[in-house]
């Protein structure tokens, strides 16, 4: 495939040097194959007026058009396939005016490009002493983070990053560059901010309304590490399916629990100083052989408590049940929100460098307890980290977002798309497989099969609905054959699928099959 007469960025054929590093996203080790991640140019505009010449080049030429900005899609829906065309948008916007806090009223804001990683996104707020709730992975990029939701550690105090959207600018399918908003245009705003990601145009920058340090004085927050038992995680499994099932559970509160197989680069989820050390001096054995670093497997706590009026009083008890017998801990506070929120920040790009069996499944129960999920779920667990040299590796973390006073349920109904908001928990457990050995993946699928089959249905233990989430997809690339996995109904879909005909009406932003169907 040729390039782009009067493109000023960067293009890469399938025969330029370096291509197969520029085609390179978060799901290739996994779908790189049989999702066909092999774009036949990859373009990294320089501007605006770059990106509209592509979706004209595009649409004169029938072809399709992905956009990535971090490329972390699990499915690999970021990409695409010859003859198609890969926009990445990763450098693309990170000058001076790129993002600039600015007043009006008595209110903060933020318009910011989508090519900044929630690192340098949270960097920046930090300074300017504001803050937003957003996702922990560093190097995920704010374009496809906004448009799923930027589900993250402050989801129940705070909500989703989405909530604080004003408005979006886009380059349409005809190259037209345009601002949208809840009142210009409500249903393609409605559709970016959950609907199909990607397939609606090309998100460029966001106008947020932010939050300010000093309207929370007092926040605090906890980081626990222990090494793995099953007796331990059961015990804090229990705390969070308690707290998940009690549906008047105060709005302060923030809990998450993760779950680490041995080798694991935990000085990237654990930045406390002499970690390393400690862990030599007083568990050697675990440690690993020969000064080699080897990290056992590990459940890491994440806790907040944020206070919303005068009348919220701090209860150093709340933080004090998840440090019981842990091998270290650090409380963090009390301090300002934007520096709490950085505490919050994984600095891996992947927890294990191998290709992935994933799963994410959200619930709206509140039987947890009754119902046994808290045996169940740490069992399925100890059944994949307790074997040694098992060729797998799992990375699990379970995050309380429900009760009546959550924002991530009250911020229902804004004007947004996102699904399943009146979820309780959500689970995610992704089991990595060594890539060397022909049966590992055989027990990674296996095993997930397992959780799908006892945690998810009629009789599951987890949700009897299957609730899937954008940003956490798995098992099928036909979007529209699992729809209702990820959107509540069928009026839902169809609005969404009105809007995608509209958006995209040459097929430009369908590069695959993991968007919503258009309505023809």
């Amino acid at each position: 495939m040729a390039t782009i007469q009067g493109v000023t960025g960067k293009q890469y054929t399938q025969a330029t040097p370096g291509y197969v590093d520029q085609k390179y996203q978060y799901a290739t080790s996994t779908h790189g194959v049989d999702h066909d991640m092999n774009p036949a140019l990859i373009v990294e505009p320089r501007d605006k007026n770059d990106i509209a010449k592509v979706l004209q080049y595009a649409r004169d030429k029938k072809l399709a058009v992905a956009t990535r900005t971090g490329g972390h899609q699990y499915s690999g829906a970021s990409s695409t396939s010859a003859p198609n065309i890969q926009l990445d948008l990763n450098t693309t916007f990170q000058g001076l005016d790129d993002r600039v806090i600015f007043e009006k009223g008595d209110k903060t804001f933020l318009r910011t490009s989508v090519s900044w990683s929630l690192g340098e996104f949270n960097a920046f707020l930090g300074k300017n002493h504001v803050f937003l709730p957003h996702g922990q992975c560093t190097h995920v990029h704010l374009g496809g983070h906004v448009q799923t939701g930027g589900y993250g550690q402050l989801g129940r105090s705070f909500g989703l990053l989405g909530d604080y959207v004003l408005s979006l600018e886009i380059v349409d399918y005809d190259g037209n560059i345009k601002e949208i908003n809840k009142s210009n245009n409500p249903e393609l705003f409605y559709a970016f901010l959950g609907g199909s990601p990607g397939n609606l145009g090309v998100l460029t920058h966001v106008t947020f309304e932010v939050n300010r340090d000093e309207d929370y004085q007092g926040s605090r927050g906890m980081k626990v590490l222990h090494l793995y038992k099953e007796s331990t995680l059961k015990r804090l499994l229990n705390i969070l399916a308690e707290m998940s099932d009690n549906p008047n559970f105060p709005r302060n509160y923030d809990f998450c629990v993760s779950v680490l197989s041995s080798s694991c680069r935990l000085s990237d989820l654990w930045h406390k100083p002499g970690l390393d050390e400690k862990m030599q001096r007083e568990h050697p054995e675990l440690y690993g052989k020969n000064g080699l670093i080897f990290w056992p497997r590990s459940i890491i706590v994440y806790a907040q408590w944020v206070p919303f009026s005068p009348n919220d009083v701090y209860d150093p008890k709340w933080f004090e049940q998840f440090s019981e017998n842990c091998f270290d801990l650090e409380m963090l506070g009390p301090q300002p929100m934007s520096t709490l929120t950085a505490k919050w920040i994984f600095t891996n790009i992947r927890e294990f460098e191998h290709p992935y069996v994933k799963r994410t499944y959200a619930t709206k129960s509140t039987t947890l307890v009754q119902d046994g999920w808290v045996d169940w779920v740490a069992g399925r667990i100890d059944t994949l980290v307790g074997p040694d040299d098992n060729g797998l590796w799992l990375s699990a973390q379970l995050q309380y977002f429900g009760g009546k006073l959550s924002k991530f349920t009250t911020n229902a109904n804004n004007g947004t798309s996102y699904s399943w908001r009146d979820s309780t928990l959500v689970c995610t457990l992704d089991c990595f497989y060594d890539e060397k050995d022909p049966d590992a993946v055989i027990r990674a699928n296996d095993w997930q099969r397992g959780n799908d089959e006892g945690g998810v249905g009629p009789n599951g233990v987890f949700s009897k609905q299957d609730r899937r989430l954008l940003w956490g997809s798995y098992g099928s690339y036909d979007l529209d054959s699992v729809s209702m996995c990820y959107y509540e109904d069928r009026e839902k879909y169809e609005r969404l699928q009105r809007a995608r005909a509209a958006a995209d009406p040459y097929g430009t932003f369908t590069p695959n099959s993991f968007a919503v169907k258009r309505l023809t």
